[in-house]
């Protein structure tokens, strides 16, 4: 997959922006991965607020699709594009799809539903339409966040391929936005390493987790220097 933010050096002196009234610092939106290991306060938004130092809110829910808009399931936040609690933020983050090629299509013949994501163009489908919405009605630079390569024993084994041409497409898309930002967890995580996964070899591990928050902390420190130098 593509980074497409270089990152380097410590979070130290990192900008810290005023939170904006109606909203707040940092949002995040997503699925089980970004949620996992939440319960004892060791979840990848949990190791971005200690990273940063800043107030970081999560709500990321198990189980949710990037397209599930429909009936209660949405409502409770099983569509990640519902999450989205409105306001304005200094910046969000987020993360899905896993959960719509695993429902919709079994991580079988899967291209339409990428495609209903974000099309070969790199500018149709509803991710972009989504990450349009969030820049426009909240003024907050946005970091998609990629998934990590699994260790072949794990639930979407079978999802890699779609999962990398929809990840391929978001970097592009990201690419021709002003403060939209790829960072791709698998940057930082080794599908070797036992360690690295929970018990269901699927989400990840604690150290895991703190792996892909301290790495997206990082883009979002480097980001605020280039921008406050």
């Amino acid at each position: 997959m593509i980074l497409v933010l270089l990152l380097s050096g410590a979070l130290m002196g990192a900008c810290t922006d005023p939170a904006p009234r109606g909203g707040g610092d940092i949002l995040v939106l997503g699925d089980s991965v970004m949620a996992w290991n939440g319960g004892s306060d060791a979840a990848i938004p949990d190791a971005m607020q200690t990273a940063l130092g800043r107030k970081v809110v999560s709500k990321a829910v198990p189980g949710a699709q990037f397209d599930n808009g429909s009936g209660l399931a949405g409502a409770v936040g099983f569509d990640i594009r519902r999450q989205f609690p409105g306001g304005r933020w200094n910046w969000i983050v987020l993360n899905g799809g896993a959960n719509d090629l695993g429902s919709d299509c079994g991580c079988g013949a899967c291209g339409a539903v990428v495609d209903g994501l974000i099309g070969p163009d790199a500018r149709s489908g509803s991710v972009p339409d989504f990450i349009d919405r969030l820049q426009q009605e909240t003024g907050a630079r946005i970091i998609w966040m990629g998934y990590y390569k699994g260790n072949g024993k794990g639930s979407f084994q079978g999802c890699r391929d779609d999962l990398v041409r929809m990840e391929t497409r978001i970097a592009r898309f990201a690419a021709t936005r002003s403060a939209v930002y790829f960072i791709d967890s698998e940057d930082v995580i080794d599908p070797t390493d036992p360690a690295m996964f929970a018990a269901d070899n699927t989400h990840p591990s604690p150290r895991a987790s703190a792996l892909i928050g301290s790495y997206l902390a990082r883009g979002i420190a480097e980001a605020g220097r280039s921008q406050n130098p």
